[in-house]
């Protein structure tokens, strides 16, 4: 089990994916989707529409 670096929640698949995407492919430690928001200045329906592309085009970071 992965927990975020910045405030400690459990992380899902989405989430890994999205820091690997936005932060370094080969992290090994990760935020969440909302601590990424934060740190980025998106918002989150902007990492979903996000994450949902990367799918929608095969990025293997969320399979």
């Amino acid at each position: 089990m992965s927990c975020c670096i910045s405030c400690q929640k459990e992380l899902r698949r989405d989430d890994i994916g999205f820091h690997k995407k936005m932060v370094n492919r080969g992290a090994e430690e990760f935020m969440c989707i909302d601590c990424l928001c934060a740190y980025f200045g998106l918002s989150r329906e902007k990492a979903d529409e996000m994450i949902k592309n990367f799918k929608e085009t095969g990025c293997t970071l969320f399979e």
